[in-house]
């Protein structure tokens, strides 16, 4: 059987791969702190990455398999001092946001990256992830695969950035919903469980390298439209240029009183990487129906007027909606 190593778990992404590492029929063990339980049929090991001792329930066995999503370059280099020489193959969950540049449109893996953080030097995600990367480069080598998602949007998103358009789409019924003027913008998702099934197919494979993990490339404005019909919504499509929106508050992307998604024009490039290289990895994808209709699901079963991380209220959209008027 295989052994995996977890380091996580039980968050969202992270539990994901987990499951389906379950479901593959590998022994599971999830390092974790211990707040939340492992998926079912997944042993949990509670250690906190900030302490000194955190790997030394897991340090002395061999792995088949490790996998870490941390952005956190110390947590990573240090899980690979504890255990990076016992384990056969290592997958680390990266991010696209390594790279330089986003105003490349149609970038590979070969467009250059941020320089990594350096020691004492304040946190700045994609650059974290980029000291994260070189850490398993230097210890794994060609025992690693690096993978480079884009969004991962589906169920249980913690972000509520794509869920946010199909569960406004159906909250508004008849009635209008506030949409970006985002003629000839992209869009690229890439579903969780995808990502986690690639994660568990690179560990069986132990495929090293560098590889994004991106959905194909959309127009953002197929992408509302795709949800409008989920949804089920009739009721008008307001479109309102950027510079109206950003009058009225409204940020780009993601966060309080934002339109998710829609990203400024100095970002053509973000969401238009490409995925030959996944796809050749094994990588597989979901219709970006099925994705939406698993999204609204979940959205229904959580509440479709709840609180969000991101997004704009119901009243705020009615607000902004009667000034525009």
């Amino acid at each position: 059987m295989t052994d995996v190593l977890i380091l996580g778990g039980t968050g969202w992404l992270s539990g994901r791969i987990a499951r389906a590492w379950v479901e593959a029929g590998a022994s599971v063990t999830c390092l974790a702190r211990g707040g939340r339980p492992a998926p079912e049929g997944a042993a949990l090991v509670v250690g906190d990455r900030d302490s000194a001792d955190a790997y030394d329930a897991v340090a002395g066995r061999e792995w088949d398999e490790v996998v870490d999503v941390s952005s956190n370059p110390a947590h990573v280099a240090a899980a690979l001092e504890a255990v990076g020489a016992r384990t056969a193959h290592w997958t680390y969950i990266s991010s696209v946001s390594v790279y330089a540049r986003a105003d490349v449109v149609g970038g590979d893996e070969q467009v250059e990256t941020l320089e990594p953080t350096g020691p004492g030097e304040p946190s700045d995600y994609g650059r974290d992830k980029a000291a994260a990367e070189a850490s398993v480069r230097a210890v794994a080598g060609d025992r690693a695969a690096i993978v480079r998602p884009g969004l991962i949007v589906g169920p249980g998103d913690p972000t509520d950035r794509f869920g946010y358009w199909v569960s406004r789409f159906a909250l508004a019924g008849d009635e209008p919903v506030l949409v970006p003027d985002a003629s000839g913008a992209s869009a690229q998702v890439i579903d969780v469980d995808d990502l986690a099934a690639f994660a568990v197919h690179l560990g069986r494979e132990r495929w090293s390298g560098i590889v994004n993990a991106v959905g194909d490339v959309h127009l953002l404005v197929d992408v509302l439209e795709l949800a409008r019909t989920a949804a089920g919504h009739t009721g008008e499509v307001v479109v309102e240029p950027a510079d109206e929106l950003i009058a009225h508050g409204v940020a780009h992307w993601a966060g309080p009183k934002s339109l998710p998604l829609w990203l400024p024009d100095d970002m053509p490039g973000f969401m238009t990487w490409r995925n030959e290289g996944f796809r050749g990895a094994g990588g597989t994808l979901r219709p970006l129906a099925e994705t939406v209709d698993r999204t609204l699901a979940d959205e229904r079963a959580r509440g479709l007027d709840r609180e969000r991380r991101a997004g704009l209220t119901r009243a705020d959209e009615l607000a902004i909606l009667g000034a525009l008027a």
